[in-house]
């Protein structure tokens, strides 16, 4: 959407309003299909429910492929949202609940690796079918989108297994034991998973009688609240932050820099898909060695220094006389948004999705991970359909500032409220909230307690 943007706004005659909304409409659609997935998934597997994705996006894809208007778009955006939001929950669910734990990170992170992969490609095709006629060059660009769901279709009929996980809680043990069996690092490590799904499975038909969605948002325990909270907001955060913005319009942020041409705009946006690449592939070798919290408190750091930076170099340029160019200013902005295209790669790109779908007890895991997911999307849909009449408003440069403090703001909550998952057992992950549940009611103990004492030596001072 980033490069076929100019073309469609151009082709079609929308307004800046008519695109923002095109743009950031498909997040608010593929709520739906979050949503939609957790129950699917517990219905038809996790396998089909992937197989069910493909062919949403194929589907979605040749829609938006032969509009002939505005309104066929959005109907075609509104299939492959539903697509989007299947995809974005049941992925990281499906390779969480495969994976050992003594890879489960860096396996889990590969749903992000390759949807960046396949942003890249999105770049990649801007650039290279922007020299088409006008009224071609957009259509080509969705229509080549339609190639991968056939590959993921295939490719999950005939080579992945289904969900141990789900096969237990349907009571097919000799076939969760087989997949175990092929998915460990060793005969005894399958052994202990097989018996932790199954002591963890033994309380599924409770869950689904009070009701999943009563256990998680109603009458949530202590433990699950906590849980439910983090997911939430780690969700919230990496797109509240402000990254989808930058990615979706960035060549309107290498125009107010100064570089005008579209084949430069569109090259611009190449490099940072390149970089996004590169540095999620090093951030899956460390998931697993180094842990989820060093990499996302160094990420979200990041993130603010470069948002400050883009936000300072866009300051100047708008105080810059008409006409007058500062070529160090543009390279600061594009050595921001490269930076800001690195340091979120590192960590709460790849790492949000992996720790939302690792910290949920079994029962809840499918409908938790689509509350993560729905959440990701509002947040994104938001941003995305108000980003121009934002920096509008207070300027482009005022939006990156604002940006800045709530990835501050961010960077604390990931501090004091995440724990350390790695190399646990998914079934082990209620009982590390519950620890650290413990440790903030010892901690609201102690401030109870100790606060008289300083009001009475207050008082006596």
């Amino acid at each position: 959407m980033t490069g076929a943007s100019i073309f469609i706004q151009d082709d079609l005659e929308i307004s800046d309003t008519e695109l923002e909304i095109l743009a950031g409409i498909i997040s608010f659609y593929s709520v739906i299909g979050s949503l939609a997935a957790g129950r699917t998934s517990d219905w038809l597997g996790r396998r089909y429910t992937m197989a069910l994705a493909a062919a949403i996006f194929f589907a979605g894809s040749i829609l938006m492929g032969f509009a002939t208007n505005y309104a066929f778009l959005m109907c075609g955006r509104f299939v492959a949202g539903i697509g989007v939001g299947y995809a974005l929950m049941i992925a990281p669910v499906y390779t969480a609940e495969v994976a050992p734990s003594s890879a489960r990170g860096f396996l889990a992170s590969f749903s992000e690796i390759f949807i960046n992969i396949g942003v890249l490609f999105g770049f990649i095709s801007n650039f290279v079918f922007a020299g088409l006629p006008e009224h071609i060059s957009w259509r080509v660009m969705f229509l080549i989108g339609a190639v991968p769901p056939i590959l993921i279709f295939a490719g999950v009929l005939i080579l992945m297994p289904e969900s141990p996980r789900w096969l237990v809680m349907q009571g097919r043990l000799d076939e969760a034991a087989a997949v175990l069996a092929k998915t460990s690092d060793s005969p005894e490590e399958a052994a202990l998973r097989f018996e932790e799904i199954k002591s963890a499975a033994a309380d599924e038909e409770r869950g689904h009688e009070e009701g999943v969605w009563r256990e998680l948002l109603v009458r949530p325990t202590p433990v699950v609240r906590r849980i439910v909270i983090a997911a939430v907001g780690i969700h919230f955060f990496q797109q509240a932050s402000g990254m989808d913005t930058v990615g979706l319009y960035s060549p309107r942020i290498f125009e107010k820099a100064g570089i005008t041409s579209r084949n430069k705009k569109l090259g611009a946006s190449v490099a940072m898909g390149f970089i996004k690449t590169i540095f999620i592939l090093v951030a899956t070798f460390f998931l697993d060695r180094v842990g989820r919290r060093p990499l996302l408190l160094t990420s979200a750091g990041g993130i603010i220094l470069s948002f400050l930076a883009l936000a300072s170099a866009l300051l100047v340029i708008d105080r810059q006389a008409e006409g007058e160019k500062s070529k160090a200013a543009l390279g600061v902005t594009i050595a921001a948004v490269l930076s800001l295209m690195a340091t979120y790669s590192i960590g709460l790109g790849p790492i949000t999705w992996v720790y939302s779908s690792e910290i949920f007890p079994l029962r809840l895991r499918a409908q938790g991970v689509s509350l993560g997911a729905g959440t990701n999307r509002v947040i994104s849909g938001v941003l995305t359909m108000s980003f121009i009449s934002l920096y509008k408003a207070i300027s482009i440069s005022g939006a990156f500032f604002l940006d800045a403090g709530i990835a501050l703001i961010g960077w604390f909550f990931f501090y004091f409220f995440l724990p350390e998952t790695k190399g646990r057992s998914l079934e082990e992950m209620e009982k590390l909230f519950e620890q650290k549940e413990k440790q903030v009611g010892k901690v609201e103990a102690l401030v109870e307690n100790v606060t008289p004492i300083i009001l009475r030596t207050d008082q006596e001072t």
